[in-house]
């Protein structure tokens, strides 16, 4: 294990070390300041191990067994595997990257809301840094994981999004991660900043897809910031190859009276870990989670989700779902932090487990931290398999036990797939949950 850690620090700051080398005379000095006080934590802890609590069942131990190299903005078309994916045809403004960098080619800006900013983060560290200063690792702190430290140290481009006060667009923003088969495999480190102004509403995609076979490294921060008054729905899906690793941050600040509403949807990817840090952090504001994993093979998807009730009159509700098949491994842990001024809390989460496989496994763990004591929280989680009463009852009917057992599975996870309110991402989701039904095989009777 010693030597696993020493290893990948050294890979990691051989690539910091050329980094600097070719980018760090041309940045502001608070950058080249938070880059290297990131890197020195990196140098420091290393990657998580399971001896930390909350990487307990989540070893990065093939991670450090890869060699990657930094990515480097890719110059050949789209591949077909990705052109031709569904998620890859949606007529909204958009904003694509690949391999970390941003493609204009592959972007239509047209239709974004008026008065709103958007560019790369390439392109205003390289033009007008002091618009990001603000807010650039502000509300992500990269003390909290080495995960996030590295993407302090390495990140060069992503979306920056300035929504300015009173704005209203239903029409969704689409992000979409572009990652490609290449001859080495390689690391990327995306960072997203969405500043959303006072009494406004707009919806926001992201996307990861991975080419087929392709072996990387993903490391995506995002950091929203939602303004008093305001609604925001963020979208995060996540379809990397089933050779790649993911470990995606999303930390969220609310101010007064704002709502959000997170959904996360993981079915791709070998080894992911999801970070979500969500900030009740404006009296009578309200959020929303929902997760929805998809795992096969020898998958292992983990979710940690952190809320933080710090002001009184908040309210979360939180809901993830979880199927998994053949020997696919799942983590959820979700914390509900109630602050000691947080009165009047009302929070309630819920992880729910659907094994088709006896070789499939769950570790679950909902946790409640209240310092207030006049709040209204509740958490629970459930691990089974499907009802045998109910299908019978779908097999009695006529229905195939495939069929009848692809109903079941179907409902359980449309639940979560029928909260999404934009309509065309939804019946593709719906698309996407019916092909992977057709590739998974159903348990057998049991015993």
């Amino acid at each position: 294990m010693i030597e696993a850690v020493r290893k990948d620090k050294d890979i990691y700051l051989a690539n910091f070390a050329q980094l600097q080398n070719e980018i760090g005379s041309r940045e502001p000095d608070w950058l080249r300041r938070m880059r290297r006080a990131a890197i020195m934590r990196v140098e420091e802890f290393g990657l998580p191990t399971t001896r930390d609590e909350e990487w307990k069942y989540t070893s990065l131990a093939p991670l450090n067994r890869v060699p990657f190299t930094l990515a480097r903005p890719a110059t050949r078309d789209l591949p077909s595997a990705l052109k031709e994916s569904r998620f890859a045809t949606l007529d909204s403004p958009r904003l694509a990257f690949l391999n970390g960098f941003y493609r204009p080619d592959l972007s239509d800006l047209t239709g974004m809301p008026k008065g709103t900013r958007v560019a790369s983060l390439a392109d205003i560290l390289r033009s007008t840094p002091e618009l990001v200063e603000p807010h650039l690792g502000k509300y992500s702190d990269f003390k909290e994981h080495t995960l996030n430290a590295l993407n302090a140290a390495f990140m060069q481009d992503g979306v920056v999004l300035f929504v300015p006060d009173g704005t209203v667009e239903r029409s969704p923003i689409w992000v979409t991660y572009y990652s490609t088969k290449e001859a080495a495999p390689f690391s990327t480190h995306p960072r997203s900043l969405f500043v959303v102004g006072a009494n406004s509403e707009v919806s926001i995609v992201e996307m990861f897809l991975g080419e087929p076979g392709a072996v990387y490294f993903n490391n995506p921060v995002t950091e929203l910031v939602v303004g008093q008054n305001s609604t925001v729905d963020h979208h995060r899906i996540q379809l990397e190859s089933t050779d790649a690793f993911h470990v995606g941050t999303l930390q969220t600040n609310q101010a007064r009276s704002s709502n959000t509403a997170l959904h996360g949807i993981d079915i791709g990817g070998s080894i992911v870990r999801n970070n979500l840090t969500l900030r009740l952090d404006g009296e009578g504001s309200d959020a929303l989670l929902n997760g929805l994993y998809l795992a096969t093979g020898h998958q292992h998807i983990d979710n940690f989700t952190r809320i933080e009730h710090a002001q009184p009159h908040c309210s979360s509700r939180e809901l993830y779902k979880g199927i998994l098949t053949d020997s696919s491994r799942a983590v959820f842990h979700g914390r509900i932090v109630v602050s000691k001024g947080a009165q009047k809390t009302d929070s309630k989460q819920t992880n729910n487990n659907l094994l088709l496989s006896n070789d499939a496994l769950v570790n679950t763990k909902p946790q409640l931290e209240i310092y207030a004591d006049d709040v209204k929280c509740t958490h629970g989680a459930t691990i089974g398999r499907l009802d045998s009463d109910a299908l019978f009852y779908l097999r009695t009917r006529g229905i195939g036990r495939n069929d009848a057992a692809n109903l079941l599975i179907y409902a359980f996870a449309s639940e979560l797939i029928g909260r999404i309110k934009i309509e065309r991402f939804r019946e593709k989701l719906d698309a996407q949950l019916f092909e992977w039904l057709s590739h998974v095989q159903v348990i057998k009777e049991q015993r």
